[in-house]
């Protein structure tokens, strides 16, 4: 049986897949010097507030040791692969609370589960290109949660100096332990309009697409390097 498979079929294994990962994240988290910019704009927003998150796949690793989670929480929508399972594990053991959206799910019980979380007070995470891409491009659900849940947007992105890439669709950024990192929040000044024809969800694409590629450059760039995936 592949690995694939006896994850899907096993929560122990997850687990187990789970706390390695966090282990190891950590260890990273804890081995590099930081550099940060946006904190105090993302704290200030939380204090009225959820918020929205929006970032690139390839740079959720070390998202959950990023967010300020002595100031709220944070619930990552993540699918129900065995990958997404384990990256859902490694946000429970850093004390956040991801939220499983099944395809099973209908569109309205799945925004039934997000406002559930919002109204509990959590913020609400969501990979702008996942869970398939295309990599780096702003798909739908970013834009209608933007707009469906009325709260302010923010870019989030990370980078080191010590890296490697997987040969993933995204080329997910796998950090090393030790040298320097930079970690970078930035809020979206656009907005999403209620009424969304297929004109303003294109300026609104764009907009959000914009603010991402600059945030991610961002953080490459405080560390020297150019702008990568």
């Amino acid at each position: 049986m592949s690995l694939r498979k006896r994850l899907a079929r096993s929560p122990a294994l997850i687990g187990t897949m789970g706390g390695l990962a966090h282990g190891y994240l950590g260890h990273c988290q804890r081995r590099t010097r930081w550099e940060r910019r946006g904190d105090a704009d993302l704290r200030a927003a939380l204090a009225e507030g959820p918020v929205l998150l929006i970032l690139r796949h390839s740079r959720l690793m070390l998202g959950p040791f990023h967010w300020p989670r002595d100031t709220a929480d944070l619930s990552s929508l993540h699918d129900t692969s065995p990958i997404a399972r384990i990256a859902g594990d490694t946000h429970r053991r850093s004390g956040l609370t991801p939220v499983a959206m099944s395809p099973r799910l209908s569109n309205l019980a799945m925004s039934r589960l997000v406002m559930d979380r919002l109204r509990a007070g959590a913020s609400i995470g969501i990979t702008a290109d996942g869970p398939l891409g295309p990599a780096g491009r702003v798909n739908d659900p970013p834009i209608d949660w933007a707009r469906s849940i009325g709260r302010p947007v923010f870019f989030y992105a990370y980078s080191v100096e010590r890296q490697a890439r997987a040969k993933s669709w995204d080329r997910l950024l796998l950090p090393r332990p030790g040298g320097r990192g930079a970690v970078v929040f930035r809020r979206w000044e656009g907005t999403v309009p209620r009424r969304l024809d297929t004109q303003a969800r294109e300026a609104a694409r764009a907009s959000l697409q914009a603010g991402l590629d600059a945030a991610t450059a961002e953080a490459d760039a405080m560390l020297g390097l150019p702008p990568g995936p």
